[in-house]
């Protein structure tokens, strides 16, 4: 580009102010990285969830168990291909500040409904002929250093076994990634028979019910005539699509995107004002010279092109660089909370949210001092740089 040695001229006369304007866009969109795997860790959940899937629960609350009963019920009705229940655990490891996800499940029917879950298949058969045996996700093995064949202690404050203790204890049989961007690999499942058959009270409730339907266009009438089945019993339900009831977690946290978006558009406003301020001075100290050239027979339209190669050259540079880096601590393992969230990622669709915003900050920050280049008559330039 033939104008660039120009362009940088003119940022170099004041080498301090443009070091900080680059810094202060690669700060900002540093952050608007790590803001957005923060928004996808929380999300995630919402984003992967099964179409084909639903969730039922207690009607009231989530906390009351529901009879193991159901399930022949729940099987047999028109529209469900395959179901399986699960029972929050509730236990950590060493420290209750080591806490993460752990369901028992039926291994071989679970695996079924999730297919997300990659598991090598010597690992596989492991866990399924060890009764006594866990498999935990890629995240958690390498929050804790855990590896397949660990034997690893877990505390349950909600569920004694019938020794009288709260300690569980579980053979890592298998390590499981994800077949699906954002799919949650921070968990712990182990077998329900070996927790039915271990836990001190409980017998026969479960904690909810995952229900795959053979048309996910009809989840809506499948869901009502579940929950049809069990109205007016002891134990009535509510089910729900899995993207509604992982919603409504998330919802108990706030409304992650409008926190999400309130944050970069502060940053987006700050940036607009420090990139616009810093070439809106570079083309006030530069009155005489772009008179001088306008007068030698650079057009009006190229005068135009160098300041907006000014303000473009100083968002892409310091945001290009900030996305950069963001993306390279994110991949490198830089999850601020150590393997606690469940998926930590840039989605592709935040990264080109940020080159477009990295665009949209070089146009918008360029055009007020353009149009005053724009609208400069040569006497007046030439008298108030005299």
């Amino acid at each position: 580009m033939k104008y660039l040695p120009l362009v940088l001229s003119s940022l170099s006369r004041k080498k301090l102010r443009t070091l900080f304007t680059l810094l202060s866009i690669f700060i900002a969109f540093l952050l608007f990285g790590y803001l957005a795997a923060i928004k996808a860790a929380f999300t995630s959940g919402v984003e992967v969830a099964g179409v084909d899937r639903l969730i039922m629960t207690d009607k009231i609350t989530i906390i009351n168990l529901l009879p193991y009963a159901y399930k022949n019920r729940i099987l047999a009705t028109e529209g469900v291909d395959a179901a399986v229940q699960s029972t929050w655990f509730g236990g950590y490891y060493q420290q209750p500040r080591n806490t993460f996800a752990q369901f028992p499940v039926v291994a071989e029917e679970y695996l079924e409904i999730y297919p997300e879950i990659v598991l090598p298949d010597e690992q596989r058969r492991a866990w399924l002929e060890d009764r006594g045996s866990a498999i935990i996700g890629r995240a958690l093995a390498t929050r804790f250093d855990w590896q397949v064949g660990d034997r690893v202690p877990i505390l349950s404050p909600l569920w004694r076994n019938k020794d009288g203790k709260n300690i569980w204890e579980f053979d890592i049989a298998g390590i499981f990634d994800a077949g699906k961007e954002g799919f949650d690999t921070s968990g712990m499942l182990f077998h329900h028979e070996f927790f039915r058959q271990g836990r001190a009270f409980g017998e026969g409730l479960v904690g909810w019910y995952i229900i795959r339907v053979t048309d996910p266009d009809q989840s809506e009438d499948v869901a009502r005539r579940l929950d049809g089945q069990f109205a007016n019993s002891s134990n009535e339900t509510r089910t729900v699509p899995e993207k509604a009831f992982m919603q409504g977690f998330l919802n108990q946290i706030g409304n992650i995107g409008a926190i999400f978006s309130a944050i970069i558009g502060v940053v987006v406003f700050t940036l607009l004002l420090i990139t616009g301020n810093t070439v809106a001075q570079s083309v006030r100290e530069r009155t005489s010279e772009l008179a001088v050239m306008s007068i030698l027979g650079f057009s009006r339209l190229r005068l135009l092109s160098l300041v907006f190669i000014e303000s473009f050259f100083l968002a892409i540079v310091g945001g290009g660089l900030g996305l950069l880096v963001a993306q390279l601590l994110v991949e490198s393992g830089g999850d601020p909370t150590n393997g606690f969230l469940p998926a930590f990622f840039i989605p592709g669709e935040a990264l080109w949210a940020g080159v477009f915003l990295v665009l949209g900050v070089g146009l918008i920050s360029g055009a007020f001092p353009a149009s005053r280049a724009l609208r400069m008559q040569h006497v007046d330039a030439l008298r108030r740089a005299a």
